[in-house]
């Protein structure tokens, strides 16, 4: 028998996994690296050094297969630009390609111009791009920035990128600004204007959808909508003209027209030609329409309705009531007196509006909202009442009316004055952004709305439509009574936005119990409005 059978073994003798695993052998491995190490740095140093190469791009070639010099490497400052543009043609602000957008049309100028260098012009990352404010599409601009980093040694620097662009996208100017700059978080508040036709003032179309609604439910409430004598008297001036250029049987032809596909329509035939002479002349009377001190001011007390801080979630898309960023915070908004122009002698009103920050379509559901309450005759406190959780669906006006009037830098333009930099001021180039605005922006929203009618399509279509999204429509063990929407507009009815019935207990405050719809109830509105320029100011 061997000694090594002889050996005794223990129970808990460690197996050579542990023993791998503990000091002695972690001690014995390094000793045999640092060996193995020295042999390897003699082979090594038998053999030439070999250097490794970088893998990078390969450079660019010209047609003769040679590589072209790179460019020489420029000092890149961070700036911030001042930019004006129409939204006519092009998918927003914002780069998203294959789109034609303006930030796309920007890179392409500044590339050009060489404020930006071709190698870094295939990406705006590259270049630390951002833009104050993001417009959607066909949304125009008076006043906008971006900040960036950019090559500005050259002293006609912003005469080239201008010559590089299309007429109808404008730098205002280029400053200097810190590197920490971002104009988007920087941006204090941002103005909006918004061009109105007042013919959108206009009642709800005889015998429309939401004229039977609002005229239903005058009956069964009387006494909570406004009376609108004017609205009758346009439509009764318009039903004696068709009158007396149409017989009764044309009449009923034209109400009962349908068109047919396109690749059946026919221009030439006789009812089409019919309907086409009737638009026309009711887009005449539409155009002949002045506006009432009545409804203007109706028009602004609805306007006023927004003024301060609010929950906005019925006047964007995808936010809910409890969503804390739905709330946002107008300042100021300032409603024009009427004013005609252009050769179809169109009345028009100017909307500003002066807040924070804005949401996804939230100034077009702002206007569309007022308007719809003058036109309809219905009590402004409907608008408080669309910031409480219950959802209404509230239409967009259309985005042609729309332009940014100015992002505002009033904190941070302090803080680059102690810096020694430019404060940021649109005010400087107030007449080149007019006489731009009058040019490339006012004309073409007056042009388009003659030529297409534009406003006059969407309230024609808000008059007709008559399908019921975001309610059933019809009573549940869940919906019952005001709860049941009958209508998507129905909020603009006398009938009103219907409570959410809800099981919570009643909170007592001081003692006193008091209910959801108390303690929810808007304080008494103490802004003042200043007839003479029609601003609105928010208390702060």
């Amino acid at each position: 028998m061997s000694e090594d059978n002889l050996r005794p073994t223990y129970d808990d003798q460690p197996s050579d996994d542990a023993y791998k695993r503990g000091p002695q052998y972690k001690i014995t491995q390094a000793r045999k690296e640092d060996l193995e190490g020295n042999n390897k740095e003699e082979k090594e140093s038998e053999e030439p050094e070999k250097k490794k190469q970088r893998v990078g791009r390969p450079p660019e070639l010209d047609s003769n297969g040679n590589p072209i010099p790179k460019e020489p490497r420029k000092p890149k400052r961070k700036v911030a630009v001042m930019v004006g543009y129409c939204g006519a043609g092009y998918h927003g602000m914002q780069y998203n390609p294959p789109h034609p957008t303006i930030e796309d049309a920007l890179f392409k100028a500044f590339v050009e111009a060489g404020a930006i260098s071709k190698d870094n012009s295939n990406d705006l990352k590259k270049n630390g791009f951002m833009r104050a404010a993001r417009t959607d599409k066909g949304v125009h601009a008076g006043g906008n920035l971006i900040s960036l980093k950019m090559i500005i040694e050259d002293p006609d620097i912003k005469e080239k990128i201008n010559k590089a662009l299309p007429e109808g996208i404008r730098v205002w100017d280029i400053t200097r600004v810190n590197k920490a700059f971002d104009c988007r978080k920087m941006c204090g508040s941002r103005w909006y204007e918004y061009l109105l036709p007042t013919y959108s003032l206009i009642g709800p179309k005889p015998n429309s959808i939401l004229y039977n609604d609002i005229e239903e439910s005058r009956k069964e409430l009387p006494g909570v909508l406004d009376d609108d004598a004017e609205s009758i008297e346009f439509w009764e001036n318009l039903k004696k003209d068709v009158n007396e250029n149409f017989t009764e049987e044309q009449i009923e032809q034209i109400q009962n027209y349908t068109p047919p596909p396109k690749d059946e329509f026919q221009e030439s035939e006789a009812v089409y030609q019919m309907v086409k002479k009737y638009k026309a002349l009711e887009y005449a009377h539409r155009r002949k329409y002045r506006i009432s001190a009545e409804k203007l001011e109706k028009f602004r007390s609805a306007m006023k309705q927004y003024i301060g801080a609010h929950n906005f979630h019925n006047f964007t898309l995808g936010k809910d009531f409890k969503d804390a960023s739905a709330i946002r915070f107008m300042k100021k908004i300032k409603v024009s007196d009427p004013f005609v122009i252009g050769d179809a002698k169109t009345e028009w009103v100017s909307i500003k509006i002066h807040g924070q920050s804005f949401m996804l379509h939230q100034i077009r559901k702002m206007i569309s909202m007022a308007a719809l309450i003058a036109r309809c005759g219905t009590p402004v406190e409907r608008i408080s009442q669309a910031y409480g959780p219950q959802k209404i669906n509230i239409p967009k006006a259309p985005a042609l009316g729309l332009l940014l009037e100015a992002p505002v830098f009033e904190t941070y333009n302090d803080r680059l004055q102690k810096f020694g930099y430019t404060p940021i001021d649109f005010s400087k180039y107030q007449e080149e952004i007019d006489a731009f605005k009058m040019k490339h922006i006012y004309d073409k929203i007056y042009k388009e709305e003659v030529d297409e009618n534009v406003f006059n399509a969407f309230f024609a279509y808000i008059d007709s439509f008559n399908k019921v999204t975001g309610a059933q429509g019809e009573e549940t063990e869940d919906k019952k009574g005001k709860n049941v929407q009958k209508s998507i507009f129905e909020f603009l009815t006398a009938r009103g936005i219907p409570e959410l019935e809800t099981n919570e207990t009643p909170k007592k405050i001081d003692g006193k119990t008091t209910d959801k719809k108390e303690e929810s109830k808007p304080k008494e509105d103490q802004s003042i409005v200043e007839s003479t320029s029609d601003v609105v100011d928010a208390q702060t």
